[in-house]
This record gives structure tokens, C-alpha cells and sequence, in this order.
């Protein structure tokens, strides 16, 4: 029926409703806001009656099907909303979800969430059913080009302008925190002077609230971010995150990056080795990136400074071993911090 959008939403469900909507994505605050834009349309259209259920270990799928043929006690129509916490219904779950898309009731809406969905659950026969019947609304995060411009927009609906240097730093505090950004801007509501913020009133106003997560740590450095990377690493070990957690992170990746280089060098196609070190298809052109950039030498390098690190932290050599994850984490994003001679001194 649909592929959507989290912005076309909102005018697709002022059209009217579809009797199935698919929300999946990995990007919290706009899954939530979807699903809240959902639930405000169906109330609206008088299903003033909602059932939650999880697939979670106990949940049946019948239980989906029995309450979607049952009578409300009020007589009211039902949104059922089911939260696939795996995206993978299986096979009890693919039946049912068929089942219920052959003939949906206009007495319930129903409205499944999950996370980001593989190509194989796309492929699916629930999901196709789905898509004929229904509205599939998919979530796709902001990445650090387009943040800038979604703060702006969310600024503008909030009713607050600001001036582009206002915006990126706002961008450059949240790191990617959609959530942290849409409560700064709650703030900033009280304290816009005429709806206006500049660069220096932003300054004072907002805390910082990135995310100091591991995985985006590397993946910072993957795609050549050098200063967001170092950033997050002091972050980390400022939060007091075991220099071991990130070692770990940053060696598997330094591994994987080595075994596709040696098969690039071999004739091998890149996507059959990635998968076979986990890699997903979407993390693919970072991978791409990181590859083009550093050479054989350069990753064999980064391997010995891993073992190095791993000796300093558990106390079997000298030196601080945050300063050489550092020296990782830019050696990744294409910075060199160690001169050769420091280098076979520290090694050796």
C-alpha cells in the first residue's frame, strides 16, 4: 500500500488510516514519535481501546489472532500494538501475520514495531503481506551531514531561529543524540529572547550530551572523523569505561580490517568475506573507506600496538595505555601521532 517515511507520516494518516502499519528502525526518538503520530490518529478515529503485546519467550501468536477476532467488552474499536523485539516473528508469527492480513477488521488497526529490518525479513512473506495491505514507516538514523539540518528544522517547528553557528554547535554537543537534541530545544524554548539564538547564548545554554558509545567510537574512526573520535575516547575514559572494552572493539575491528585487505589483495570479493567476519551490508562503504586508506604495513602495525596495549593494562609494560588507544583510534581516521623511532621504542 505505502513505503513511508518518518515526515511523510503524519500527512499519510491525515489521508486516512491503513489497517496495518509496519515502524521499524534503530533510531529511538523517531520510532517513538511515529508510533505516537499512529496512536493519536487511531484515537481519533474512535479505536479508544489499545492492547500491548511483546514477543518476548511466553508470547503466543494465537493470543494476536483471538484478540483480533474478540468482541471489546465496549464495543470499541482496538489498536493492538505488538513490539517484535527481534524483528523475527518466526514461523508461528509469519502464519498468523498472514492470516490477519487477508482480511483485516476495520475494528482494529493494527501496528507492529521493531527494530531494523534485514534483507531477509524484507523478503519475507509477513512483511510482503504487510506492505500490500498496509504502510511500512521506516526509520533511518541522522547521520553527522544531515544533523545540522535536522536541528534547524526542529528548530523552526519549536519556533526558534538560529544562526548557523548556533546549529552546529548544537550538532557538535548532542553527537548524534536525537533525543538530547529535542530536550536542549525544549530549554532553549524558555529562554529565546524574541525566538532568537545565537551562537553565544547556545554556548551557555546547552549541556553536552553526546554519547560516548564504543561501537560509534570506531565507527567515528572508520570513516576518517579524527577529532569526533578522539572526543569520544577521552569521553570514555572519562566516564571511567575499562580501557579493555575499547581495546577489544578496536582490535576485532583492526582484525577484520586485515583479513579484507589480505583478500582484496587475493582477488576475493569484499561482501563474502565481510560476512564472514559479521559485517553487516550497511557498514560496507565505511569499510570501503578505512580500506582505501590504510595500507597492509599500517593495519599489522595497529595489530602490534593492540598486543601492546593489552600488556599495559594488565601491567606487564610501562606506559599508559590511553595514550596509545588514542594513537589507534587516529592512526584509523587517517592520522599519524608517533614518529617511526617512538614507534620501534614503544613495539619493542
Amino acid at each position: 500500500m505505502a513505503k513511508l517515511s518518518p515526515e511523510q507520516l503524519p500527512q499519510a494518516l491525515q489521508k486516512g488510516l491503513a489497517p496495518v502499519y509496519l515502524i521499524t528502525g534503530d533510531e529511538p526518538l523517531l520510532v517513538q514519535e511515529s508510533c505516537d503520530a499512529v496512536r493519536a490518529a487511531a484515537r481519533s478515529a474512535g479505536f479508544s481501546e489499545r492492547e500491548l503485546f511483546h514477543t518476548d519467550a511466553g508470547f503466543q501468536w494465537p493470543h494476536l489472532l483471538q484478540s483480533a477476532n474478540s468482541m471489546s467488552l465496549f464495543a470499541d474499536k482496538k489498536l493492538l500494538e505488538v513490539r517484535m523485539n527481534n524483528g523475527k516473528p518466526g514461523d508461528a508469527g509469519n502464519q498468523a501475520l498472514l492470516e490477519y492480513c487477508k482480511a483485516p477488521s476495520a475494528d482494529n488497526l493494527l501496528l507492529l514495531v521493531c527494530p531494523k529490518l534485514d534483507k531477509a525479513a524484507q523478503n519475507s512473506a509477513w512483511y510482503g503481506a504487510i506492505d500490500r495491505v498496509g504502510a511500512v514507516v521506516t526509520v533511518w538514523p541522522i547521520g553527522i551531514k544531515q544533523l545540522p539540518r535536522w536541528i534547524e528544522q526542529r528548530l523552526q517547528r519549536a519556533g526558534i531561529r538560529a544562526d548557523s553557528q548556533a546549529v552546529d554547535l548544537l550538532a557538535g554537543r548532542v553527537e548524534g543524540n536525537l533525543l538530547a537534541a529535542v530536550q536542549e530545544i525544549e530549554k532553549l524554548k524558555l529562554i529565546a529572547q524574541n525566538g532568537m539564538i545565537d551562537a553565544h547564548t547556545m554556548a551557555q545554554a546547552v549541556v553536552d550530551s553526546a554519547r560516548y558509545d564504543v561501537f560509534g567510537l570506531v565507527d567515528k574512526a572508520l570513516a576518517g572523523h579524527a577529532q569526533a573520535a578522539a572526543t569520544s575516547l577521552n569521553g570514555l575514559r572519562g566516564e571511567g569505561t575499562d580501557a579493555m572494552a575499547v581495546l577489544w572493539a578496536l582490535s576485532r575491528e583492526i582484525r577484520a580490517l586485515t583479513a579484507l585487505k589480505l583478500a582484496q589483495s587475493e582477488g576475493q570479493k569484499l561482501e563474502f568475506v565481510a560476512r564472514k567476519h559479521g559485517i553487516f551490508e550497511s557498514r560496507l562503504p565505511l569499510i570501503r573507506g578505512a580500506l582505501q586508506r590504510l595500507s597492509i604495513g599500517t593495519l599489522r602495525l595497529l595489530l602490534r600496538e593492540c598486543g601492546y596495549t593489552d600488556r599495559a593494562v594488565k601491567g606487564m609494560a610501562q606506559g599508559d595505555p590511553w595514550e596509545v588507544l588514542l594513537d589507534i583510534v587516529l592512526t584509523l581516521a587517517g592520522v599519524r601521532t608517533l614518529d617511526n623511532g617512538s614507534l620501534k621504542t614503544l613495539l619493542s
